[in-house]
């Protein structure tokens, strides 16, 4: 079984209520999928205007919908990254 990619670890960290640790895992990364995760992060904190300026980032629209829907979109987009599977 391969591991987990990063983002999924911080996405799960998220929903284990380990904001900080999934926070940690993709504040230092530079690439759009990291910038995704960062954004809905903050949106989960409540902080809009940071969440705003990471969905730039990601070239993302800003999410409007529930973060339960989005938390599953990041999970299914960025789950399979990584994986060797054909």
């Amino acid at each position: 079984m391969e591991a987990k990619n990063v983002y999924i670890q911080a996405l799960e960290a998220e929903q284990r209520g380990d904001w900080k640790h999934a926070h940690e895992l993709v504040q230092g990364l530079v690439t759009a999928e990291a910038a995704w995760v960062h954004a809905y992060l903050h949106r989960v904190e409540g902080d809009t205007s940071n969440a705003t300026y990471w969905y730039n980032r990601a070239v993302q629209p800003v999410c409007s919908t529930s973060l339960s829907a989005e938390w599953n979109a990041l999970y299914q987009e960025l789950g399979p990254i990584g994986r060797n599977d054909t």
